[in-house]
């Protein structure tokens, strides 16, 4: 463990609480995998005593990262990395171009593609009437090979041109960029509930486990629906990120 902290070091003289400098260096070597997955860290006093800390400070260096869910603390057990969360910025993206913008290797799973018949509210949140056609899909969402969101999506139909590959090889709002459409707005809901057994299944989680969900609906640049978007994701392994600004 003391190899995994070389070059990790705190600055007295930095207005930056010493705790934060310490939590943000191990956070970073998480994220990063210098420090893998299921590396099972010093206690607090070892640690404290390599940062020239007190122990209180350095517990309040672990909480953060526990609150980030980067590291599970089990009493007899000790303290253990477990896989980052991916932490997306609430705002008009898509998942797939977080993933990779954030430096990790995204990979889809098309379970369903093609036209059905809309029901009630996909009709009503992209205007047109129940029972008309739209189109249907639903995927799975990897990270690093692990799933962490199940995605279905509906579009009016002639939007797109779409196949099972071009959707594995690229994200939803990748394509519909390339067809030329500016995304320009969206409202959103998200919320949280305990995953169906099917759901459980797809995530790679127990039953019942706790998932948060999402519905968006995303207009062009001229107030047209583009799409309707209901997602759910493993909350054990992602989380949403706001920036609130106070004036």
């Amino acid at each position: 463990m003391a190899d995994l902290l070389d070059g990790m070091s705190v600055n007295r003289a930095s207005p930056v609480p010493l705790y934060f400098q310490v939590a943000q260096q191990l956070e970073d070597a998480i994220e990063s995998g210098r420090i893998p997955t299921g590396t099972r860290l010093d206690n607090e006093a070892q640690i404290a005593e390599r940062f020239g800390l007190s122990r209180p400070t350095m517990r309040q260096a672990m909480q953060h990262l526990s609150d980030r869910g980067l590291i599970v603390r089990r009493r007899g057990v000790g303290t253990t990395v477990v896989q980052p969360k991916v932490r997306r910025p609430v705002e008009l993206t898509s998942l797939y171009d977080d993933l990779v913008r954030t430096g990790q290797r995204p990979g889809t799973s098309v379970l369903s593609l093609g036209e059905e018949p809309a029901d009630a509210d996909a009709a009503g949140s992209l205007g047109i009437e129940e029972g008309d056609p739209v189109l249907a899909m639903t995927r799975v969402r990897s990270a690093g090979r692990r799933p962490i969101a199940v995605m279905t999506n509906y579009l009016p139909v002639g939007l797109l041109q779409l196949t099972g590959a071009s959707l594995r090889e690229q994200g939803l709002y990748a394509h519909i960029r390339a067809a030329g459409i500016t995304l320009h707005a969206a409202t959103q809901v998200v919320g949280a509930r305990l995953a169906t057994v099917e759901e459980s299944e797809l995530l790679g989680e127990e039953d019942r486990a706790a998932v948060l969900t999402m519905e968006r609906i995303a207009y062009d640049d001229s107030g047209a629906v583009i799409e309707l978007g209901r997602h759910i994701y493993a909350a054990s392994r992602y989380s949403l990120q706001m920036s609130l600004h106070i004036g």
